[in-house]
């Protein structure tokens, strides 16, 4: 069995841990498909008050992640293993798809980065060189939910995190780039809505046709 490491540093550990608890992630990381530690780079700051963040230099509003406290932590990282594949969430960074995600569910090691406030100093990424990765357009509080969009569609790809594999490989964008059909199931008439015919005629040829068929474009949404 392969094991997918995943390190997150963050500042609201118990986000990721639950986020991470149910549904395919949970039992990803129960049958030991899915190893997850999350740091708080809080245990690696000076001080009695643990602080973690700064005024931005040149002014502005907001505040700026300190370096220290996230190189401490990268450092412990690095030192039990030196090469994962280094993540950072970050608008500028590559946009996930699902090309990007077959990438990284091939990593044995990941070590994903969340910003907060205004940022992280930038010379965090001077010196680590974290892969940057945005999950679209818009404006998040923190990294927290990037990554766990990101684990989430990581662990759906690994063998034997879903009870049918096939569900994988018929997920919209994961074959040919399209989206998936619609789905019916019982009961046969709700509110005066019928499930298509060719579901349930029984014809396996009629069945796929109608799917392909049924298959929204990428433009429609």
């Amino acid at each position: 069995m392969v094991t997918v490491n995943v390190d997150v540093i963050t500042l609201f550990p118990d986000l990721i841990t639950a986020g991470c608890d149910h549904s395919i992630v949970g039992r990803a990381r129960r049958r030991g498909i899915l190893d997850l530690a999350v740091h708080d780079p809080r245990a690696y700051a000076g001080g009695r008050h643990r602080v973690v963040d700064d005024r931005p230099f040149g002014g502005g509003p907001g505040m700026v992640l300190m370096a220290p406290p996230i190189a401490g932590c990268l450092d412990r990282i690095l030192a039990r293993d030196p090469r994962p594949r280094l993540l950072i969430t970050d608008p500028q960074g590559r946009r996930l798809d699902q090309a990007f995600v077959r990438e990284l569910a091939a990593e044995p090691r990941l070590v994903i980065l969340c910003g907060h406030y205004e940022g992280i100093d930038r010379r965090i990424q001077d010196l680590y060189r974290p892969e940057g990765v945005s999950v679209g357009d818009y404006v998040l509080s923190g990294g927290e939910p990037a990554a766990l969009v990101i684990i989430d569609a990581i662990a759906r790809l690994l063998p034997g995190a879903l009870n049918d594999p096939e569900s994988a490989v018929q997920d919209s964008f994961a074959a040919d780039g399209s989206l998936d059909h619609p789905s019916y199931t019982r009961p046969r008439t709700f509110r005066g809505l019928d499930v298509p015919e060719a579901l349930i005629a029984g014809d396996h040829r009629g069945i796929a046709a109608w799917r392909r068929t049924a298959k929204p474009e990428s433009g429609d949404r």
